[in-house]
């Protein structure tokens, strides 16, 4: 699958699982210790606008001003309105060859396509397993999210965005899914 199908894949999933939270459970914690369900979902939404405003020619400066912010009074709303915004900015965007200037440098698009579809896929995990809801990854995305990750295996522990990395103790015929959360550090 190319990136635009894999985004839309990756958006997807994580609609699924965020269409089943209610607003009770947005101070439940999450596998991301440091944030609750709200905080989840607003990092998701900030990235998200970053994502769309890096197409569109933000500098590292502005896109640095994505991140940090605390949540606002419609997260469901604001969220739903950022993945939009995501897609048609992106699936607008039809030139590989692009450099956009992300907080951690600059990157190609291919590059923060990937960025996108892990951290949603990722994160619709996570709010499942904070919710209590189905937390099965479709495989195919499963399958590219790890490929695209699997690079990192070595550092990813030293990068402090995925725990401490894999624990070593995923067997070569675990599931995709379950190597891919080993893989960012987590222990389902």
């Amino acid at each position: 699958m190319e990136p635009h199908e894999n985004l839309a894949l990756a958006t997807s999933y994580f609609l699924s699982v965020f269409e089943q939270v209610d607003e009770a459970q947005l101070q439940l914690p999450t596998p991301c210790e440091e944030w609750s369900v709200a905080e989840l979902i607003w990092h998701v939404t900030r990235g998200s606008e970053m994502a769309a405003a890096l197409v569109r020619g933000a500098s590292q400066t502005e896109a640095s001003g994505f991140m940090g912010m605390e949540p606002g009074d419609d997260v469901f709303g604001q969220c739903r309105m950022a993945l939009d915004e995501q897609m048609r900015a992106l699936n607008a965007a039809d030139d590989s060859e692009m450099i956009v200037h992300h907080p951690i440098g600059d990157v190609s698009l291919i590059q923060l396509f990937g960025f996108r579809i892990g951290d949603l896929t990722l994160h619709g995990w996570d709010l499942a397993r904070a919710i209590g809801a189905d937390d099965v990854i479709p495989e195919g995305l499963a399958e590219v999210v790890y490929a695209d990750m699997l690079p990192l295996a070595e550092i990813i522990g030293q990068i402090g965005l995925f725990g401490q990395g894999p624990s070593g103790a995923i067997g070569d015929d675990s599931t995709v899914q379950l190597k891919l959360l080993d893989l960012v550090g987590r222990r389902p």
